[in-house]
């Protein structure tokens, strides 16, 4: 799978400060993720076109949210 797209994310996005359960959960996104765009990319070479949109967003009741994505998928 070529990465010729991917942005490495910027210093204040990689966690400085965070405790270990927020590390841990954000890993498991990070590994997650991998497999998502793996997956992407297999579609892809199959001859499908993947949209990933966001479909959804989860609050905190701190105030932290997070987009949700559902696949778009065209033959």
């Amino acid at each position: 799978m070529s990465n010729e797209h991917y942005a490495e994310p910027a210093a204040e996005d990689e966690g400085e400060g965070m405790t270990a359960e927020q590390e841990s959960a954000m890993r498991i996104m990070a590994n997650n993720l991998h497999r998502l765009n793996e997956s992407v990319a297999k579609c892809v070479e199959a001859g499908l076109t993947i949209q990933l949109v966001r479909t959804a967003r989860y609050h905190s009741e701190a105030g932290q949210w997070g987009d949700q994505l559902t696949p778009v998928v065209k033959a």
